[in-house]
């Protein structure tokens, strides 16, 4: 029976591990949105899934690409059709999990194209201004400290020279994804602490500091994917910036910080039909998929019944 449901939350809360036992139980495939999982050969430091849980369960959107090779939306939409094709061949569910929300938001509202970046800076307070002037439907939703959005608007406020929300709207691509049922773990901020701390530890245990050398080595600091948290912070250790002690709770501190922006972005940018911890989320994911089951078992037995009587 195939069905397409997202499980999200920060990072450290047990996604991961919730989609793999949802996909063994129903026979399912796993869509990750991981954005450093993506790459070969960053296993420990991307905490993505051992080689025996994704012998055990069919995975995309994991190792597609080396850390020098560039990737974008686009890619990742493609990634996306071939999941689903994959789910639809074999007639299961696809599991849509990871932290990266921007894949997912992209999946479901479509996809701006790219402007070039603008070379000249103003302060958020000039770029706000110039927006509530212009373009009250930004200011109505956005902060005027948010500078990420800010310069965004900018960039396409200068390519294009009308309002960017009209521009968007004119110009943003189609939804992959019309409709998704969307399964958020949140725990307690003290808890999603604790388990980022021993999650850390973890990661040293399993060779946190060996993966990092290697792939500084082969690939130098440049790549992207090598300057996210806990490659980053190894970088500075290399260097001697940083102590063992200061290493591991500065890495435990910024995936804090990282938690914190993404719950903030989940609140903000998806329609939830659960929010609650893993084992709740759990049973509320069965009962969503026994209801598709016993919907598409009627249907089966209604197209049967239309089968006798027509031929």
């Amino acid at each position: 029976m195939f069905c397409e449901f997202a499980i999200i939350g920060t990072t450290a809360s047990g996604k991961s591990a919730l989609a793999l036992q949802i996909a063994q139980e129903f026979s399912g495939v796993i869509l990750s949105l991981d954005s450093l999982a993506l790459y070969k050969q960053i296993d420990i430091a991307s905490a993505k899934p051992s080689r025996e849980e994704l012998a055990s369960v069919k995975h995309f959107g994991i190792d597609e690409i080396y850390p020098n090779e560039n990737f974008s939306v686009g890619m990742f939409f493609k990634i996306y059709e071939r999941a689903k094709d994959y789910a639809l061949n074999a007639d299961c569910p696809l599991i849509i999990t990871g932290g990266s929300g921007f894949y997912l938001r992209s999946m479901l509202s479509g996809l701006a194209p790219d402007v070039p970046k603008c070379d000249e800076a103003l302060s958020n307070d000039e770029i706000y201004a110039l927006a509530a002037r212009i373009d009250p439907e930004f200011c109505a939703k956005f902060s005027p400290n948010d500078s990420y959005r800010l310069e965004k608007w900018y960039q396409i406020y200068k390519f294009s020279g009308i309002a960017p929300s009209t521009w968007l709207r004119e110009n943003t691509s189609e939804p992959v994804i019309k409709e998704l049922a969307i399964f958020e773990i949140l725990w307690p901020a003290q808890v999603i602490r604790e388990r980022i701390q021993r999650r850390t530890q973890a990661m040293f245990e399993a060779g946190l500091l060996e993966e990092a050398k290697f792939l500084f080595d082969t690939y130098g600091r440049e790549p992207k994917p090598l300057r996210s948290i806990g490659l980053k912070e190894c970088a500075d250790f290399f260097d001697a910036k940083i102590s063992r002690e200061e290493l591991a709770s500065l890495i435990c501190t910024h995936t804090a910080q990282l938690a914190k922006r993404q719950r903030t972005f989940n609140r903000s940018q998806f329609s939830k039909i659960f929010i609650g911890e893993p084992d709740a989320a759990r049973e509320k994911i069965k009962g969503f998929l026994k209801t598709k089951q016993s919907a598409y078992n009627a249907d089966l037995a209604r197209n049967s019944t239309l089968d006798l009587i027509y031929f």
